[in-house]
């Protein structure tokens, strides 16, 4: 059970970050892979505060949220021509940068030794102890559920409107008046900052921070929940997640590391994307479709009642 738990624990962490790919990529259309950079921004932002200068770990959250958001806006703004590959490109090279400045900044991080001794999460006295899962999993369960529904009602409001226009042809959608560069650098900026959240959440569960964590891989892993779930559907990044992390943590559940190599879950992943891709490319669930047009008839009625 303790094993799930943290199989739970991952998925949740995770789900955070695939809720801003699915916004970037599932309903912005742009094909992004600097998740790996907001995660880590956000971890080292807590850890730094905490450690360095003993900040509580609820007050760190803000700060993560602000550096990953001015990240993803410096992000979004130069490559907002680039599409496809070349933006694919461009955000996986400012992951990697971000890797490799946290990795070389000594005095800051610490280089490659990482951030020890992170202090745990707390309120009002009581620490969500990370070696006592439940208390720490039912706290990720609400913040998701939190970023879920903010994030729902998000795709459900005019800018997820505007957004998928801007997906399906950019050129009509500015065309109609659409101001594409607000919409396209607003969506990087909160994907961005909900990756932040997810990596302060990552550093007080596992309590120390290294550079070797946030590899190009956290990326792909993040992109394969999106497109295995559903892109443009929040619920389904969520499945998505979890079915990619207990397909990550299968062999020490099932005891076959000797069996099944480390290295085997690359191969898994790359295999899903193109599965999919293949015979169901709009994933597990599919996009999420609204009524919108229900929802008018509705606020229609109202008024008339009202009147």
């Amino acid at each position: 059970m303790s094993f799930f738990q943290i199989i739970l624990i991952y998925t949740c962490i995770y789900a955070l970050m695939a809720i801003g790919q699915n916004l970037i990529t599932g309903y912005g259309g742009m094909l992004s892979l600097c998740q790996a950079g907001f995660f880590a921004l956000g971890s080292y932002a807590t850890a730094i505060l905490t450690t360095t200068y003993g900040w509580n770990f609820w007050l760190t959250l803000p700060v993560a949220v602000l550096i990953s958001a001015i990240c993803g806006f410096a992000i979004g703004m130069p490559t907002l021509r680039l599409k496809g590959d070349y933006l694919a490109i461009a955000t996986l090279g400012f992951g990697e940068i971000v890797r490799n400045v946290i990795n070389n900044w000594d005095s800051l991080t610490k280089g490659p030794m990482g951030i020890q001794k992170i202090p745990q999460a707390a309120i009002l006295g009581f620490k969500f102890n990370p070696y006592k899962k439940t208390a720490f999993l039912i706290m990720l369960v609400v913040v998701l559920a939190i970023c879920y529904f903010l994030f729902r009602r998000l795709a459900r409001s005019r800018m997820g409107r505007a957004l998928a226009a801007v997906r399906e042809d950019e050129i009509a959608a500015a065309s109609m008046g659409i101001n594409t560069t607000k919409y396209k650098v607003s969506a990087f900026i909160l994907g961005a900052s909900v990756a932040g959240i997810a990596g302060s959440f990552q550093a007080v569960y596992i309590l120390s921070v290294t550079p070797g964590t946030y590899t190009f891989m956290v990326s792909i892993m993040v992109l394969c929940m999106v497109v295995l779930g559903g892109m443009g559907n929040f619920l389904a990044c969520i499945l998505g997640a979890f079915i990619i992390q207990f397909i990550s943590y299968f062999p020490q559940l099932t005891g076959l590391t000797n069996v099944i190599p480390a290295q085997a879950k690359q191969i898994i992943f790359g295999l899903i994307l193109v599965v999919m891709m293949i015979w169901r490319p709009q994933g597990i669930m599919g996009r999420e479709k609204f009524d919108y047009s229900g929802e008018k008839r509705k606020k229609g009625a109202k008024d008339a009642t009202r009147n």
